[in-house]
């Protein structure tokens, strides 16, 4: 049988893509090495919980596109993500607002904190060289200290005078008492857990797991007319420039006969000391509840590690340095003399993506070649 899409990988792009493609008439086959489809936003049930298996995946956006389409396959609660900073058992607010500031300094007003603020940017002249210098000139030594600086060191394996400026220069600073985290418009998770929601995405679209594209690329690629593919772009060439470099997490998930844990979804562990970045209590996404609404007994855990990715390991965050975005140009070169592949997704364009980011992508993927 002859299709007119293979999409590789049942993911954000992939899903969206193989969606839009069925929706146009289109015969698609969407293929994943996974035993499971949704990518990294794949969610499990574990007693009643729906488990982030990939890490916490927050839905937010801005872009009013976006929002109506996922509401067309899920129904979104009001999570709101508001996380706690744990620096050696004491415990602040994040994003940086009036609540942190308070408990830094003990300063009460916003023209206050921002005096504090300023009275120690002082100590950085000149254009920040790295993010240790960034850091400081956007919030001062004290919270850099306490907040940022064991944080970042154990996300990137790196020394923050060894990490570039522009990692950090978007970090919210709020004189406000507002705990939402992310500045969207739109935000939530979806009831049931994304699993389902992609699974309403791929609904009559066949899909084959455990299969992998690239051990059986000529056989596979004879089964469609245009192939589109999620996977690492440096891999669907053989490695043959080199090894794109990412930073990968590893989970180490615990379910307690405990009701509550930490009591919120996300507390980020700042010091250097603690080995795990932070730790994610699952419940808390929705509200500590089953689907009908009912308290749930127990409590899922994930403790998140940090560490430098070797092939065999799940590749999550790009190193956008220098270096790597000018060997992802090349593999770029590569790909655009491929007619018959189109290249999407966070790995196949060796790009950061938030999930709003990576549907709005695909859809314009869609718009273009379907």
């Amino acid at each position: 049988m002859k299709y007119d899409y293979l999409i590789v990988g049942s993911g954000l792009f992939g899903a969206v893509f193989a969606q839009q493609a069925k929706k146009k008439g289109k015969k698609v086959l969407v293929i994943d090495k996974r035993p499971n489809i949704a990518g990294n936003v794949y969610t499990e049930k574990i007693e009643g919980i729906n488990v982030h298996k990939y890490g916490a995946h927050i839905f937010h956006t801005n872009i009013k596109r976006v929002w109506d389409y996922v509401n067309e396959f899920a129904e979104f609660n009001r999570f709101t993500n508001s996380p706690v900073a744990n620096y050696k058992g004491e415990l602040f607010s994040l994003p940086f607002n009036m609540y942190t500031f308070n408990k830094m300094w003990g300063v009460v007003t916003p023209d206050e904190a921002k005096a504090k603020i300023e009275e120690q940017k002082k100590e950085i002249t000149g254009e920040p060289e790295n993010l240790e210098q960034q850091a400081i000139s956007l919030v001062g030594r004290d919270i850099y200290e306490k907040l940022i600086k064991g944080y970042t060191e154990k996300q990137w394996g790196r020394d923050c005078s060894q990490l570039p400026a522009f990692i950090i220069k978007r970090l919210p600073v709020r004189f406000t008492f507002d705990n939402n985290y992310f500045n969207a418009l739109y935000q939530g998770i979806p009831v049931g857990g994304y699993t389902k929601m992609v699974a309403n995405m791929l609904d009559g679209i066949e899909v084959r797991l455990g299969v992998d594209y690239l051990e059986n690329k000529a056989e596979l690629d004879s089964l469609a007319d245009k192939v589109l593919y999620t996977g690492a772009i440096d891999a669907y060439f053989g490695y043959e420039l080199g090894n794109l470099e990412y930073r990968s997490v590893r989970f180490e998930n615990e379910l307690l006969d405990i009701e509550n844990f930490q009591g919120n979804a996300a507390v980020n562990y700042t010091d250097r000391e603690t080995p795990w970045t932070r730790i994610i209590e699952h419940k808390w996404f929705e509200f500590g509840k089953d689907e009908n609404g009912n308290d749930l007994p127990k409590t899922v855990i994930s403790r998140e590690y940090s560490s430098e990715w070797k092939p065999g390991d799940e590749p999550y965050y790009p190193v956008n340095d220098k270096k790597n975005s000018e060997l992802y140009q090349k593999y770029r070169k590569l790909a655009d003399k491929e007619e018959k592949v189109i290249f999407g997704g966070r790995l196949g364009e060796y790009k950061y993506y938030d999930m709003d980011a990576v549907i709005d992508s695909a859809l314009n993927c869609a718009d273009k070649y379907l």
